[in-house]
């Protein structure tokens, strides 16, 4: 079995969290490592499932607030030093008191750490002791931390992941980012090995900016330890631009990776580049230990009419808010403008200013980002606007200039806005709206962005239900679109699979299992790739391939097949499978999984952006806008809020033989609105083990996060009767809590939420997923989505 382990990287070998505004912090003190990787990952959606965190007594998540600098420099402990303790070494007792934190990996695989950066970064070495000397002067009032722009947070914070690699290859991603290297087999000779590092700078070159060029892309840097290589390695990147479809555009603009030995030039173009609408893939052959890499739009010929690259491109402004882990009744909020899509997890900004003076450098929480396409380079306005009354944007502050001279010259525009709670406001998170527009004009954009939530009361952490609730997932608001979204078309096309199975044994079984796929030996599976699901057999926890197998969608074990290629089949044991099996297959599961029909609705009114595509694919393509003039519906996402309420009600007249749940996934998913589905899929993943569950979620409880017992019965206060008990037929409440809290700490990481429930309900004393499987059917479905999407929105005859 292929197993990769993912090591992410703050400078200087400083571990990030899982996933941003995860709050998830079990221990301070920090080894940094570097991870063997070995394999390819195959899944270019979610290239993260194959690097799996590693957590050990030295290596565990972090929320990067937590830097010990003594222990980075291999000296003793400040921990068991006589001083006073710093705020982050507080919160570090409280947790430990709290609860015992458990080894969920463990690995020999950990290299030595290297502190040779420090050596040799003459700048790293100054941050470093910077953030060292804040943290000796963080042992101060607790009432005036409470004031701070986010409780001592000045460790340096710029991402970077190392990364060492066998001859096997694999795949290496820079965290929070569509920038991934990927490392062949073969890249070097056996029992050598490679060491991939990737960091990302978000100011690009500014030599690159001009009429003729313009840069559409971070600066990557790329270090390599071996130059003793055999095969070349893949670059592939997101780009913030696509050239527009007229003939002198496309004629005339082309799209070009850019190298160089050194940071600030000179830059050449490099050849073996495929561009594929906003993604740009790279064939880097003529490595070097350090390359230096972006990506830039450029008119070909400086002979042409008076046009610039702005005339021939579509190019996508991205905004990234930052600001503190916790609120405060001041805080100050970041926004950065640039013209690509990376904003890294977590920003250093050097420059806040506090009662006229600057502070030291403050590391920033990614609170959310949001991207649109501008025609032109102008003066624009950033306003932002509370939409809380206990809250106010501070009247110096509220709008904000980016000038047409900085969007040419593609720099990266640093915005500050102070908040402050009002005199008679209490504190909690809230919603605040930003609108971008010209000066005298139009809005480009607007959208919504979500606080986290307050600072804790140190003195009443350990009362809290445990860190599942402590922590809250820090989310954003919607963030919506102004034009509306064109859908693609789902086609109904034979699927043309890459990957096949031999059965090497018959599989019968005398109590059929849902999901489970039962065949002969030598019967031709054909497999919805290679990742693998593990889930409950008959008895036992066991790997699966999701396969297909005479028209069912279902899991074969992993040991009863052996993998071959598509030219080695001989006959196939099924009929011809169309991308509408597929999607009827996979979508069963929500015909018995259970929903908040308010979640559902509220979520699909602000995520699906064209009521007439959704209308369509539910066949109500008669409905037109004068449907909607007695409802008085002018909203986008109040039409969509129709569409779906009157889905409900014709399923609900119709119930013996429609399912809402179901009917409404299979057209989101013909809508190709994967991201949506994916979160409905946990929502309704989360809630139906919960009511499965009942009092058995203490159980899981203490499986997943090990609660004790006192946090548990902090669960279930507030769902408590008269007789101070937690009725029975009430007990999903405080279940649905703490798996709704525990699987906000995932991110978008869907697939790793529903795999880790599907295991830790499998290892229960009495696993309920022996009996209710839909759990596996929508782990199925999640593997799914990429090869769905590839073959039903393609454009070629067959998927």
């Amino acid at each position: 079995m292929i197993t990769n382990e993912r090591a992410h990287f703050w400078l200087g070998g400083i571990s990030r969290s899982k996933s941003e505004g995860n709050l998830f912090d079990m221990e301070a003190q920090k080894s940094s490592r570097n991870f063997h990787l070995t394999g390819l990952p195959l899944k270019r959606e979610d290239p993260f499932l194959f690097f799996r965190e590693i957590e050990t007594g030295n290596c565990c998540d972090s929320s990067g607030d937590e830097l010990d600098v003594h222990q980075l420099l291999g000296q003793s402990s400040l921990r068991t030093s006589g001083r006073s303790k710093s705020v982050s070494e507080l919160l570090d007792i409280l947790d430990d008191t709290a609860h015992a934190h458990q080894n969920i990996y463990n690995s020999g695989q950990i290299l030595e750490q290297d502190l040779e950066w420090l050596q040799n970064d003459r700048e790293a070495y100054k941050m470093a002791w910077l953030s060292q000397r804040q943290l000796a002067r963080s042992c101060l009032d607790l009432n005036i931390i409470n004031q701070s722009p986010g409780w001592a947070q000045t460790q340096v914070a710029e991402t970077v992941i190392v990364c060492k690699l066998s001859h096997q290859g694999g795949s290496v991603q820079l965290p929070e980012s569509d920038i991934t290297v990927h490392v062949p087999q073969g890249h070097v000779a056996m029992g050598e090995f490679q060491e991939v590092s990737l960091r990302a700078f978000l100011e690009p070159p500014q030599m690159l900016n001009d009429d003729l060029s313009c840069t559409v892309s971070p600066l990557l840097e790329i270090m390599l330890s071996n130059l003793n290589t055999m095969e070349a390695i893949l670059l592939e990147m997101k780009i913030g631009a696509e050239v527009r479809k007229d003939p002198f555009s496309q004629v005339m603009t082309e799209m070009v990776c850019l190298h160089s030995p050194g940071k600030e030039g000179p830059f050449k173009v490099l050849n073996n580049c495929y561009i594929y609408k906003d993604t740009i893939q790279v064939k880097l052959i003529d490595l070097s230990q350090v390359m230096y890499l972006v990506v830039a739009a450029q008119i070909k010929a400086t002979r042409s009419p008076a046009a610039t690259i702005w005339d021939c491109i579509h190019k996508t402004i991205s905004i990234g808010i930052y600001g503190p882990r916790y609120i405060h009744p001041s805080f100050t909020a970041i926004f950065i403008v640039c013209g690509h899509s990376y904003m890294p997890g977590k920003l250093t900004i050097s420059d806040i200013k506090k009662g006229g003076k600057n502070t030291s450098p403050v590391v920033f929480q990614l609170w959310g980002k949001h991207s649109f396409s501008l025609d032109k380079p102008q003066d624009l306005n950033i306003s932002v606007f509370s939409c809380d009354p206990d809250f106010e944007v501070k009247a110096e502050g509220e709008r904000k200039e980016i000038k047409q001279k900085q969007l040419l010259a593609g720099e990266v525009v640093n915005q500050q806005f102070l908040f402050s709670l009002t005199d008679s406001g209490e504190m909690h998170l809230f919603v605040f709206r930003v609108q971008v527009e010209p000066p005298n004009g139009r809005a480009v954009t607007q959208f919504f962005v979500t606080t986290p939530d307050p600072a804790p009361n140190l003195k009443r952490l350990s009362n809290l239900p445990g860190d599942m609730q402590e922590e809250k997932k820090i989310k954003s608001a919607p963030l919506l679109p102004t034009a509306c979204v064109k859908y693609p078309t789902f086609q109904d096309k034979k699927m043309n699979f890459t990957n096949y199975g031999v059965t090497l044994k018959t599989v019968l079984r005398q109590r059929k299992i849902d999901y489970l796929l039962e065949y002969f030996k030598g019967d031709t599976v054909a497999l919805i790739g290679e990742g693998r699901v593990k889930a409950i057999g008959q008895s036992k926890v066991k790997e699966w391939y999701v396969g297909v197998l005479r028209g069912k969608v279902g899991l074969v074990h992993c040991k009863n097949v052996k993998v071959i290629a598509k030219e080695q089949v001989i006959s196939m044991s099924h009929n011809v499978f169309t991308t509408r099996n597929l999607l009827e297959q996979i979508t069963l599961p929500f015909k018995k999984l259970t929903y908040i029909y308010s979640v559902v609705l509220t979520l699909v009114s602000e995520k699906v952006y064209d009521w007439k595509a959704l209308a369509d694919v539910l066949g109500y393509s008669h409905l037109t806008l004068e449907d909607f003039d007695q409802m008085q519906a002018d909203k986008e996402s109040e039409k969509v809020s129709y569409i779906v309420k009157k889905l409900k009600e014709d399923c609900h007249a119709d119930k013996n033989t429609r399912k809402f749940l179901y009917e409404l996934i299979v057209a989101l998913l013909k809508m190709d609105c994967q991201g949506l589905v994916a979160h409905l899929i946990q929502e309704a993943a989360i809630l139906t083990s919960a009511v499965k569950l009942g009092k058995g979620w203490r159980e899981l409880a203490e499986k997943l996060v090990r609660l004790t017992k006192q946090q548990m019965e902090a669960y279930e206060i507030p769902h408590r009767g008269k007789a101070g008990d937690v009725a029975v037929e009430m007990m999903w409440k405080p279940a649905y809590d703490f798996l709704y809290t525990w699987g906000a700490h995932y991110g978008n990481s869907y697939r790793d939420v529903l795999q880790d429930l599907q295991s830790a309900l499998d290892r229960m004393k009495n696993p309920v997923t022996k009996q209710w499987r839909d759990l596996t059917g929508a782990l199925i479905l999640i593997h799914s989505l990429e090869l769905l999407r590839a073959a039903a929105f393609s454009t070629s005859d067959e998927a």
